[in-house]
């Protein structure tokens, strides 16, 4: 059985060893340059080329670890458990050739184990704690003091010291504190996400199942109404005194029908075997010109313009049924909003990046619309039950793009769609 055992994952052992890796470089610095000044300073002599090795051995230790860190996508537990031994050991060897106990600096034991409990799993931080009061304990016996006659000097001394290890020790684990709470904080930020867009996803896969299960059910009384909508054309067609509005009327009616049944009968097909990875791809400005067509069948009072804001050729993408239900759901939002006013669709795409904006020239979103933005369920109004656009906010949230809303100064309603053109 391991020593340590892993409650973590790799990456966060990464960047916590990342971490240790660069606070260790100061710490080197400002040692080296304590062993090159004290004994001048405070008249205390001390094995300088010894302590000077040691802390250059360190140095190199740590370079060799930054070096193979920078490639690295993980970490173990172990390593960082090994890491943390390492500044024991180091921070043990120069006491010991410097007062060993009595040498204030002793208390630099402590951060490693500070740093170990915010870091390893339990067993690990037992080790490292346990390693450091072994490392004090033996330097209470085994050390090699400092020759210093005067004891009152050598008081005053200690006391200087302590003062500059509480400080070096208070820094280094406020610092080391504060950038594990920040990344705790980022962290439960993004599982809050997480957890928030399983929901909302969850919701969607509901509403989906209903959807089909409609779709199978309104066939038979669909069936029906197309059934007496013919007999009535044919008894209209029989009595030439009958207006033409009604024949129109009847036309119409029959079209709709018609496309009620493709609608329902593409709803069936999507839900059944057809595999959404295995569609065709096509130029997003006649993709959009056969949705807007589309949509224009269905609602034939409606009123828009495509007008691409980009150059050159147009990107090409796959025609996602995903998507083409999104952009049909803000279609008919707009419609709804403007009242027959025209409504732009503008595609436009730069490098890896294909923005599709819907503008209508309506009163402009709602502030609850903007604060809610599609990530929950409106309250249901005159023109539908108010799930339209959380819909659309999670098909295009799963093709990996995003849907943005806004209120232009030049007035109306801007929905954006965010999506990443892959080849």
């Amino acid at each position: 059985m391991p020593f340590i055992s892993s409650t973590s994952d790799g990456s966060d052992y990464l960047a916590n060893l990342r971490r240790l890796v660069a606070s260790r470089w100061p710490v080197l610095g400002a040692t080296a340059l304590l062993v090159m000044i004290a004994p001048g300073l405070l008249a205390i002599p001390v094995q300088q080329a010894l302590l000077l090795a040691i802390i250059g051995i360190t140095a190199l230790f740590n370079a060799f670890a930054q070096w193979r860190l920078q490639d690295a996508t993980a970490a173990t537990p172990h390593e960082l458990f090994s890491q943390l031994l390492v500044d024991i050991a180091t921070l043990s060897a120069l006491v010991f050739f410097s007062g060993g106990a009595t040498n204030p600096l002793i208390s630099l034991l402590l951060p490693p184990v500070a740093i170990a409990a915010l870091s390893l799993p339990t067993r690990g931080v037992l080790g490292v704690m346990l390693v450091a009061i072994a490392a004090y304990s033996l330097l209470m016996v085994f050390y090699i003091p400092l020759p210093v006659a005067d004891a009152s000097r050598a008081t005053q001394l200690h006391l200087v010291g302590m003062w500059l290890t509480f400080a070096v020790s208070a820094a280094m684990i406020a610092w080391f504190v504060v950038r594990m709470t920040r990344l705790i904080r980022e962290r439960d930020a993004e599982l809050a996400a997480a957890r928030e867009q399983s929901l909302r996803d969850e919701r969607v896969m509901a509403i989906g199942t209903l959807a089909a299960g409609a779709a199978h059910e309104l066939g038979t009384p669909l069936g029906t109404i197309a059934l007496l909508a013919g007999e009535l054309a044919h008894d209209f067609a029989a009595n030439p005194a009958l207006p033409e509005s009604a024949r129109q009327d009847i036309a119409q009616l029959r079209q709709q029908i018609g496309v009620c049944k493709q609608i329902i009968t593409g709803l069936s097909r999507r839900a059944g075997a057809e595999r959404l990875e295995n569609t065709p791809r096509q130029p997003v400005d006649r993709w959009l010109d056969e949705i807007r067509l589309h949509w224009h069948a269905i609602r034939p009072q409606a009123n828009s313009r495509l007008i691409c804001g980009s150059t050159g050729p147009a990107p090409e993408i796959a025609a996602d049924p995903r998507l083409e239900q999104a952009i049909l759901n803000l279609l008919n939002n707009a419609a709804n909003a403007c009242g027959g006013k025209e409504i732009e669709i503008g595609p436009s795409w730069s490098g890896s990046t294909l923005n599709i904006d819907i503008h209508d020239r309506g009163p402009g979103f709602p502030a609850e619309v903007l604060a809610v933005a599609g990530q929950s369920k409106l309250p249901a109004h005159a023109h539908g039950s108010g799930i339209g656009l959380m819909l659309t906010r999670s098909a295009i949230e799963q093709l990996g793009g995003k849907l943005l809303l806004s209120n232009p100064d030049a007035g109306g309603a801007l929905a954006r769609i965010e999506l990443p053109l892959t080849n």
